[in-house]
Formats: structure tokens, C-alpha cells, sequence
């Protein structure tokens, strides 16, 4: 009996994509011809690998290749990646989101993916005035939805596709800047903490806390792959939002955490 293994060429397909995801793993971010080349197969079969592998959440397919679902997992991930995964759990949060929104409010909004999947989600609202530096949202959002839409100045960061500085609203450069409040500030964030909500850029961080400063109430967005873990720049300590918006109940010690700052827990 021959014991040999078969040839990488003639694997099975389960067999390949098991040894597919653990070099995606391994490497972090491929292309589709990398890995054709490699395990010695067409292009499109590698396609189609991709795509279950994406489908069960192992890879996060991208233009071209794919990467890690746990690549980097403190580090800023492309505006691509990041809009392939958690999708249901996001569209999930974004309807808890927009029912905190009021017809006539002031919302703001910061930069992210589940933060434009609230803009979408705010299709049957009118009347809102929103602000957010998240530069996506203008052209995401329907026109019926809005009476004013503001986009904070400052550098760009195409990496997240939004701005970063000030949360401030300029008449002219003549008149000092005009002081502006909301009624609900919709935040995600890249970490939730025993010790408070967090993210992996100092810029970003601050100004998200600006805007929950200046809200009346706060929501902060939050996928549950994000909970328990604590991330470079600290936003803002728990007690400091009304609300936690995931899609799973946080583990024991969490929630303990979170009742006791608190902080009213919303789930789908």
C-alpha cells in the first residue's frame, strides 16, 4: 500500500483549503496568484476557495487576494477589509442604532463601518441634522433623510476614509468657530474594556471623545469580537456612555462592569 502523501496538485479540496487558510493565516495578506502558484491549482479555483473560506468567516476576502480574519488584530485594518467582515452583526447593531434616533434630532457620528451601516439603517428618518468625520456617509445616506449634513474638517486618513481633527464648525475663517452640541452621539469603537473604550489611533481617539462630550446621550457600537479586549488609545472610561450597542451579551465580568458604570446594555 502506497502510504506516500498525494502530490500538493492533488489534493483533495477539503485537504486544500484547510492548508489554504492556515498560509493565509500564516502570512497575514495574499493574492489570488500567490496562492495559485503555490498550491499549484487555476486561478478561479482559488477564487472559489476564497470565497467559501470568506463565507465562513476564516479569510476576509479583498480585491484580488484575501486577508486574515485575525490579521492585526490591534492595527488599523483598509476601509475594504473592514466593510467584509461582521456584516450581519453590524446591520444588526445599526437597526438598535437607529431606533435611539429620533425624527428632528442632532446626531453625530464617528468614522468606521458600523457607523455607515447606521447611516444606512436611518433610511425612514427625516428631519435629522447629522455631523461625523466619517467621509463615507455623505454619499451613503439618502438626501430625504437629512435637513443639514456637516463633515468635520482636518487631515485625511484614507486608510478609514474619514477626517481627523477638531470637533468644530467654522461660519468663516474670520468668526471664531461656533459651539455645537447633539442630542445622540453614535460611537464605534475598536475595544470594549473593563477599563473603558478604546482604539488604535490617539487622533481618532480624541476626537470621538470630543463628540461624546458634547452629546447629551452617548451610544457606543460595538461588534462582540471587540468586547474584552483593550486597544493602544483609550476613548473614554465605560461610565462615560448611556449606552453599549453589540450583538451578543458581554461575558459575566463585563457586564458586571458595565451595570455598575451605568451603562444599558442593547442587544438584537
Amino acid at each position: 500500500m502506497d502510504t506516500q502523501a498525494p502530490a500538493r496538485g492533488r489534493r483533495l479540496p477539503a485537504g486544500r483549503k484547510a492548508d489554504l487558510a492556515a498560509y493565509v493565516e500564516e502570512f497575514g495578506r495574499v493574492t489570488v496568484g500567490d496562492l495559485a502558484a503555490h498550491f499549484n491549482v487555476s486561478i478561479d479555483t482559488i477564487r472559489r476557495d476564497l470565497d467559501q473560506l470568506d463565507r465562513e468567516g476564516v479569510v476576509v476576502r479583498t480585491h484580488g487576494g484575501a486577508v486574515s480574519a485575525a490579521e492585526n488584530q490591534g492595527r488599523d485594518r483598509g476601509l475594504d477589509v473592514r466593510l467584509r467582515m461582521q456584516v450581519a452583526e453590524k446591520e444588526k447593531i445599526a437597526q438598535v442604532a437607529a431606533g435611539l434616533v429620533e425624527d428632528g434630532s442632532v446626531i453625530m457620528l464617528n468614522a468606521g463601518t458600523t457607523t455607515l451601516a447606521v447611516a444606512r439603517a436611518l433610511r425612514n428618518h427625516r428631519d435629522l441634522t447629522i455631523a461625523t468625520n466619517n467621509l463615507r456617509i455623505p454619499g451613503e445616506i439618502s438626501p430625504l433623510v437629512f435637513r443639514d449634513l456637516y463633515v468635520f474638517g482636518g487631515s485625511v486618513r484614507t486608510i478609514t476614509q474619514a477626517t481627523t481633527g477638531p470637533v468644530s464648525l467654522a461660519l468663516s475663517s474670520s468668526t471664531p468657530d461656533v459651539d455645537i452640541r447633539c442630542d445622540l452621539a453614535l460611537i464605534a469603537v475598536g475595544a470594549v474594556h473593563e477599563s473603558g473604550y478604546s482604539t488604535t489611533n490617539l487622533g481618532d481617539a480624541t476626537m470621538m471623545a470630543e463628540m461624546i462630550q458634547r452629546a447629551d446621550r452617548v451610544a457606543i457600537l460595538a461588534d462582540s469580537t471587540k468586547l474584552g479586549r483593550r486597544l493602544f488609545a483609550q476613548v473614554v472610561p465605560l461610565e462615560q456612555a448611556d449606552y453599549l450597542i453589540t450583538d451578543e451579551q458581554p461575558g459575566p465580568e463585563l457586564a458586571a462592569t458595565l451595570a455598575a458604570a451605568g451603562v444599558e446594555v442593547l442587544t438584537p
